[in-house]
């Protein structure tokens, strides 16, 4: 469509094209935003189940670390023991000073390990109660995630039939385009969607705020197809402004 086409189109006609065109967007925007919703739903929720098996690993861990420490009090005990009937048969009073000195060391060694052990068992308890928290948090985030993609698949059930609605709607409007403008209409919407439209603010194109010249003015209020000089939108007068 050069500039100076006289063809005469409705500008109530490209206004309620340019309408049907921002609603079937909207629509389309709407629809490729639910998978990315659910996606990041479920990201959410694998996140937390990579925290939860992180905690029971930790918790796995500090288990196995407080069993070696029990499995090293009862050989060191054992030791003590052993070394307490070696006490009871010393052949000389050195040998029991060592053996009295020895188990005294080994004694002590135990209560420091014990202690260890205690500190060990008082973490898992903590580990444990972590643990139980993120499970109670993790099943309570997947039962909203299904909640959510169950909300969302409605959603786009209905998102999806009001576009083949208003498809049909913009359809049957496009049909009502004198056959130049609609090849032109076709092939710039074709490439630029809903900005292939633009109303007039004042004297400048709405869709780029291109100033107009007064003869462009003058074809528009005459009904004539005119386009941005600039930008390319199909420029119509909005409903407050009479055509001639």
């Amino acid at each position: 469509m050069s500039s100076d086409t006289s063809i005469k189109v409705s500008a109530e006609l490209l206004r309620t094209l340019h309408r049907i065109q921002r609603q079937r967007t909207d629509l389309k925007s709407q629809l490729e935003r639910g998978p990315r919703q659910i996606q990041a739903s479920a990201a959410m929720v694998a996140e937390l189940e990579a925290t939860v098996g992180e905690s029971q690993e930790k918790l796995r861990k500090a288990k196995m670390a407080a069993d070696e420490k029990q499995l090293q009090l009862k050989s060191r005990e054992d030791r003590v023991q052993q070394l307490r009937i070696k006490l009871n048969s010393a052949a000389s009073n050195r040998e029991y000073t060592a053996l009295k000195e020895q188990i005294a060391a080994d004694e002590q060694a135990n209560e420091v390990l014990s202690d260890e052990i205690l500190e060990a068992y008082e973490r898992i308890d903590g580990l444990e109660a972590e643990r139980t928290e993120l499970q109670e948090q993790l099943k309570r985030r997947q039962e909203e995630h299904a909640e959510f993609v169950s909300t969302v698949d409605e959603t786009m059930k209905q998102k999806s039939e009001s576009l083949a609605r208003v498809e049909a709607e913009l359809a049957e409007a496009e049909d009502q385009l004198p056959p130049p403008i609609r090849l032109e209409y076709d092939r710039i919407v074709g490439t630029r969607g809903e900005e292939a439209l633009a109303p007039v603010e004042g004297e400048t194109c709405g869709g780029c705020y291109q100033m107009l010249t007064s003869q462009m003015m003058n074809r528009l209020y005459l009904g004539q197809a005119v386009r941005c000089p600039a930008c390319g939108a199909m420029m119509y007068l909005p409903e407050d402004r009479t055509v001639r």
